[in-house]
């Protein structure tokens, strides 16, 4: 843990957030229970995160941090308003919600229940005081800020009309961004395009794609924001179910699950 490093962190788009996610609420039936807990979820993250950019806890500090100040309000918002299974699993938190940060922290394996719980509770934090670990080579697809594994990719208008607009991957772990090759899988870096296939429902969900890689048979959703400017990334990712699905039924497995296990 001594090798996380305080940075400064630009804040959250907290508001933003909690719009889109009432928006695609709505709209989306099949997102709608995720969606709900999402929200719930940011009402417990916001203020934390808020919190900490004030607290500006050490890295020896943070998991025993996260664990006392974020976890409990983490487990009482899902029991709350979240999933029947989900909910009941966390009638009976984590035994020892430190080791669990710690674990998601060094990016060691844990039960699906205390990996959420690690996870929902640690975001804020890393995104609030802005904590950066040691970077992992690029070849690796690691975040340079913390090594966490990429949760999904977006793309926005270029700043300068005669480029093509970058392509960003956006940390599962601290929330960082960062710039990858718009032709290469964001897991094991192959660049050939006849095994990069693409899935995706224009007439439906034309902001969403799934790119997938047939060399480490690993997949990420794709957020167009120039397709829809009112996207946001984090949220918008959980409406494409239909996509991860049709992802997995061909054999395909997401680079890593979304916070809400998909």
């Amino acid at each position: 843990m001594g090798s996380f490093q305080v940075a400064p962190a630009v804040a959250p788009p907290w508001a933003a957030r909690r719009r889109r996610a009432s928006h695609l609420g709505a709209q989306w039936p099949h997102a709608a229970e995720m969606l709900r807990l999402y929200g719930a979820l940011l009402d417990v993250q916001e203020p934390a995160g808020l919190d900490a950019r004030g607290e500006r806890p050490g890295a020896d500090a943070l998991p025993g941090y996260v664990a006392a100040r974020v976890v409990p309000a983490i487990v009482a918002a899902t029991v709350a308003a979240g999933p029947r299974t989900l909910a009941e699993a966390l009638r009976e938190p984590p035994r020892d919600p430190e080791a669990a940060v710690r674990r998601w922290l060094a990016g060691e394996s844990q039960s699906a229940t205390e990996e959420y719980v690690a996870r929902a509770a640690t975001a804020p934090i890393l995104e609030g005081v802005g904590v950066a670990g040691v970077a992992r080579p690029a070849a690796d697809g690691g975040c340079p800020h913390c090594g966490g594994r990429p949760q999904l990719a977006y793309v926005t208008e270029s700043t300068e009309s005669l480029l093509t607009p970058p392509r960003r991957l956006l940390c599962c772990r601290c929330g960082g961004t960062w710039v990858h090759p718009r032709l290469a899988c964001a897991a094991c870096g192959e660049r050939a395009s006849a095994r990069l296939p693409i899935f995706a429902d224009e007439e439906r969900l034309p902001a969403l794609r799934a790119d997938a890689c047939e060399s480490c048979h690993r997949y990420l959703i794709t957020v167009d924001v120039r397709r829809d400017p009112a996207a946001v990334p984090e949220v918008d990712e959980l409406v494409a179910l239909p996509l991860d699905l049709h992802a997995r039924e061909r054999g395909f497995a997401k680079i890593v699950p979304n916070l809400m296990g998909i």
